[in-house]
């Protein structure tokens, strides 16, 4: 409530557009929850940390689970690193702990340290193509994509395979300079049922927190998937 004291003119005309305006515009609206999980993932990509400790109370009552939103922070570690992800992790503790949510939460780990790699190449195959299979034997780097990223996050539990497309779309498009990898991953959203339509609604719920640009740019990257 400080901004609206400090901020009024500003604050009543942003509150509006973020939270009246962009979530009824017709044809863009999002269910409120994926909404909540496209916005947190966003501003972990953007590095907005402080609208993510206001909007993470706000997350949680429109229906996230504790759950969902540790494997949203988790996630994001392989898209801005450790670095950058730290204070989104710990925000979320101390947010979940004042709500008097146990901590650690039950795991949601599916591989072992013997099956990562496997399981995770599997995943990119699932997502991107059965090329995907192999993908992993071109060099370190494409190793570690296969059994770190692939292999120990998105075969987690707690958000599905597409959920998991759709926040990555999110944090990439966020922090802006990923836009090879940003169409890469439009691709594999659309491969998933998160077709053009879904991921241009995304990008407008996610607009009054990262940005014009940056939702221009995302809205390039999805014309040239789906072409």
């Amino acid at each position: 409530m400080e901004l609206h004291s400090l901020d009024p003119e500003f604050m009543e005309r942003w509150t509006h557009f973020a939270h009246e305006e962009v979530v009824r515009e017709p044809g863009q609206e999002l269910d409120p929850r994926t909404r909540s999980m496209v916005i947190l993932a966003a501003l972990i990509g953007c590095q907005g940390i402080d609208e993510y400790r206001a909007a993470l109370p706000r997350a949680l009552d429109e229906g996230l689970t504790p759950v969902e939103v540790k494997e949203i922070v988790y996630q994001s570690v392989d898209y801005i690193g450790m670095g950058r992800m730290r204070p989104f992790l710990t925000a979320t503790n101390d947010v979940l702990a004042a709500r008097g949510v146990a901590l650690p939460l039950p795991g949601q780990a599916t591989t072992t340290m013997d099956d990562r790699l496997e399981k995770g190449a599997q995943a990119q195959a699932q997502i991107f193509g059965p090329h995907m299979l192999e993908a992993w034997k071109k060099g370190n780097v494409n190793r570690w994509l296969a059994a770190n990223c692939f292999g120990d996050f998105y075969t987690r539990t707690g958000l599905t395979l597409a959920q998991r497309e759709m926040i990555t779309f999110c944090f990439l498009m966020a922090q802006g300079g990923c836009e090879l990898q940003l169409i890469a991953h439009a691709k594999g959203n659309m491969n998933l049922g998160n077709d053009a339509a879904f991921l241009t609604r995304v990008v407008s719920q996610c607009l009054p927190y990262v940005g014009y640009p940056r939702s221009l740019n995302a809205m390039t990257c999805i014309a040239s998937a789906a072409q």
